[in-house]
């Protein structure tokens, strides 16, 4: 893939300046180009675009799928196999709203090498559904009982892992340690010890292993990166990020299939290690509301705002978290908190500074979060010269204290609280959004970005990055050390709400600092906010 300045042009919707890439100054000095191009080659910002891949050419990989629930659902339709059943809802949805681009963006998606060899679920319902829509006489899909029969069948080279938490370790591993590539949703791990342990047999395996997070191929990020690299915003003290849902689907509150019983669910496979408990079809459907299967809102939604960040500052895993919070808004049952504020401390961090050497040094990260209000807030990067909102586009303010632009300022060629910068890269392209959580997902980047002015589902392109790595013995941008990080990042701060206290990381052992008489894991499992005389180390 080539592409050249017109073709970015193009992509950029063809807006007067560098398409929908722009600078708004006061209206008594927006008509001097001269000023307005100063500025912008001052910052010499690129939009950037989704790196090249090589092609996915010879034989087909031979894909299974473990776990064809919503999010498996969906990874199969970045594959380019869609059930029968979403392409005749997606048929009403743009018959009811033409704007919903969602089926002709399916349609038009570049086809990849793949064949869908294989199918694992434990819910027969769902097994059968996509048996019923991807198998043919040209194609015949197998449907396996259990993980270890697919990884040891010999007909699969790769799988894609989208389980319950609790599954995610045990399944990457064996595929791992059998050679099997590996494609697994956040968070990669459910405990401290199996993020070790899945480490090293990433490590040591043939296979490509690949974490599921999606928006590192959205080009707002991509190019965020290269504003930071290029010290645009000057010493980054602050980032402020959140998640903010208010709908049943955002709060877990899943809809519970009707045909579900215990003939139709495996229930002691689902179970795993978790605690054994009497069949439960509101623990099946909405496992993230309980700390035996999920993760809650660290492992679940912190991690997708922790990498989004990380793979713009790349600022690895933090010396400290803290956290608070607790079930506030859906008293149901669940045992993971639906209110989460987290502060991670990088005392040691910088991205560079405009002032005197050795002045500024450090950056806190706050992640709130709560499943009781939908209001919008930005994921804001707060630093000494600017302040970037960042999201599916990206917006730059000058700070009025800046000592980058501070003669600008006082020229009056820039004005505090006026953006300098921003880059849209879907300025033309409507966007139907089907609900809430939707939205939430749209604006963090972590659904669609855009190419030569089309969207393009996010997922997609990271699976195919994944895909080309396999064939072309090449790398990919959420490997093991990326999922090492988001892992362990995840679990200090599950860690620190449970325990109401500091978590603190050593760089050097690459180890969360122990506490005296407390077994670190039995408190990410516990399904109580923890009693240290309970969770003892024996």
């Amino acid at each position: 893939m080539k592409w050249t300045r017109r073709d970015l042009l193009k992509g950029l919707g063809g807006l007067p300046i560098l398409g929908a890439v722009w600078w708004a100054g006061a209206a008594s000095i927006v008509g001097k180009r001269r000023e307005r191009t100063e500025i912008l080659q001052q910052l010499n910002i690129t939009p950037s675009l989704p790196q090249a891949v090589p092609g996915i050419s010879g034989d087909p990989i031979r894909v299974g799928i473990i776990g064809f629930g919503i999010r498996g659902e969906q990874l199969c339709r970045s594959l380019g196999f869609a059930t029968k059943e979403w392409i005749a809802d997606m048929e009403l949805a743009t018959r009811e709203n033409p704007d919903n681009k969602g089926l002709e963006d399916f349609m038009n998606q570049e086809k990849l090498n793949v064949k869908l060899a294989g199918v694992c679920d434990i819910f027969d319902v769902k097994a059968e559904r996509a048996l019923n829509s991807f198998s043919t006489s040209d194609n015949t899909i197998k449907r396996y009982r259990t993980y270890q029969e697919m990884i040891h069948s010999g007909d699969i080279d790769a799988v894609v892992i989208a389980t319950p938490d609790h599954w995610h370790a045990p399944m990457a591993i064996e595929a791992l340690e059998n050679n099997i590539h590996v494609y697994v949703e956040k968070p990669m791990t459910h405990t401290i010890e199996e993020t070790y342990r899945l480490r090293e047999a990433a490590q040591q395996s043939k296979a490509v292993f690949s974490v599921g997070h999606q928006h590192r191929q959205t080009l707002s990020f991509r190019t965020a990166k290269d504003i930071v690299d290029k010290g645009t915003l000057g010493h980054v003290s602050l980032i402020q990020t959140n998640t903010n849902r208010n709908d049943d689907n955002g709060a877990w509150n899943y809809e519970i299939d009707e045909n579900a019983n215990e003939t139709t669910i495996d229930w002691e496979q689902f179970l795993g290690t978790a605690p054994k408990i009497p069949f439960n079809k509101n623990h099946f459907f909405r496992w993230r509301k309980w700390w035996a299967y999920g993760s809650g809102l660290s492992g679940d939604l912190l991690t997708h705002d922790y990498d989004r960040l990380n793979c713009v500052l790349n600022m690895g895993i933090p010396d400290s978290v803290m956290a608070s919070g607790g079930v506030y808004t859906h008293n149901d049952g669940r045992n993971v908190p639906d209110v989460l504020q987290v502060n991670m401390e990088f005392p040691n961090f910088s991205t560079g500074s405009s002032q005197l050497r050795g002045k500024e040094m450090g950056m806190t990260f706050c992640y709130s979060a709560t499943l009781g209000n939908g209001f919008s807030r930005p994921t804001i990067l707060m630093g000494h010269d600017a302040t970037m909102e960042l999201g599916n586009r990206l917006t730059i303010w000058p700070d009025g204290g800046s000592t980058r632009y501070r003669e600008m300022l006082e020229n009056e060629k820039m004005y505090p609280g006026t953006p300098i910068y921003q880059y849209d890269p879907g300025a033309n392209s409507p966007d139907a959004i089907s609900s809430a959580t939707s939205q939430y997902f749209a604006d963090k980047g972590l659904m669609w970005t855009y190419i030569n002015g089309k969207r393009v589902d996010s997922t997609f392109l990271h699976m195919r990055e994944w895909l080309s790595a396999i064939k072309n013995d090449g790398t990919v941008s959420c490997g093991i050390k990326e999922g090492f990080e988001e892992a362990i990042s995840a679990h200090m701060a599950g860690l620190s709400w449970k325990l109401g206290r500091r978590i603190e990381w050593d760089p050097e052992l690459e180890i969360i600092k122990p506490i005296e008489g407390i077994d670190l894991d039995a408190v990410l499992l516990s399904n109580e906010m923890v009693n240290t005389d309970f969770i003892m180390v024996s």
